[in-house]
C-alpha cells in the first residue's frame, strides 16, 4: 500500500523532517511504499485566492497546483502529517494547503439545498504534531482537545477520512526527541496495521 507524508516545515534539518523521514522508513520496513510532500521545499502557495474561492462556490476547476496535490492523495491509501505546532494549531503553510487542497467537489459533496458527502472514507490520516511544551500545559489549558476538535474533527471527520493516530510529540526541545523518533517509525511500521490506534 502507499503513503503520502505532508512535511510542514521550512528547515529540512528539524525534528519534525527527521519525524517524517522515521515513519517512511516504518513504511518501507512493513513493506509499503511512500512519497513525502515537503511542502515547504517545493514552494506551495497556501494563499487562498480568488480562485479557490470560485471552486468553493460554483466547482470551477481548481487550480493546477491544487490538482496536482490532490492527486498525491488519490494515489494514497494513507495520509500523514509531519508538523510543528504554531500558536496552539497548525502552522499557516499546512492550514493553507488543507484549505486549498480539501475543496467542495473533492473532499466533499455539498450545497445549499443538499446535505454534506463525505468523499474521502476511504483515506487513513495519521497526525503527527510537534511541540515545545509539555503535556501538562496542552492539557491544563485544554489546547489538545481543541486541536482534536478543530484538525481531527473540524477537518478529517468532516470529509470522512479516518484518523487512526493523532499524536502530540511534545517537550521536542527539551530531549523528547529520540523518544519521538522512535514513536514516529512505530507509527510508519504500522500505518496499514488495522489493529494500529495509536494516541
Amino acid at each position: 500500500m502507499h503513503a503520502l507524508i505532508v512535511v510542514a516545515h521550512h528547515d529540512p534539518q528539524s525534528l519534525t523532517h527527521s519525524v517524517a523521514a522515521q515513519v517512511a522508513a516504518g513504511l518501507t520496513a512493513s513493506g509499503h511504499t511512500y512519497e513525502i510532500a515537503d511542502i515547504a521545499a517545493e514552494g506551495f502557495d497556501p494563499r487562498y485566492t480568488a480562485a479557490d474561492h470560485l471552486v468553493h462556490r460554483t466547482r470551477a476547476t481548481p487550480p493546477s497546483d491544487v490538482l496536482a496535490e490532490q492527486a498525491r492523495i488519490d494515489r494514497a491509501d494513507a495520509l500523514v502529517l509531519a508538523f510543528p505546532i504554531y500558536w496552539w494549531s497548525l502552522p499557516g503553510l499546512l492550514k493553507g494547503w488543507i484549505d486549498r487542497v480539501f475543496v467542495n467537489g473533492w473532499a466533499i459533496d455539498y450545497g445549499p439545498d443538499t446535505p454534506v458527502v463525505k468523499k474521502l472514507r476511504h483515506l487513513q490520516v495519521h497526525l503527527l504534531a510537534l511541540g515545545a511544551a509539555d503535556d501538562d500545559a496542552f492539557d491544563r489549558h485544554g489546547y489538545a482537545k481543541a486541536m482534536r476538535t478543530q484538525i481531527d474533527y473540524g477537518i478529517f471527520d468532516y470529509c470522512g477520512a479516518q484518523v487512526v493516530t493523532s499524536a502530540l510529540l511534545l517537550e521536542s526541545e527539551s530531549g523528547g526527541a529520540q523518544a519521538h523518533l522512535d514513536k514516529a517509525r512505530a507509527v510508519g511500521e504500522g500505518v496499514f496495521d488495522t489493529e494500529t490506534v495509536a494516541g
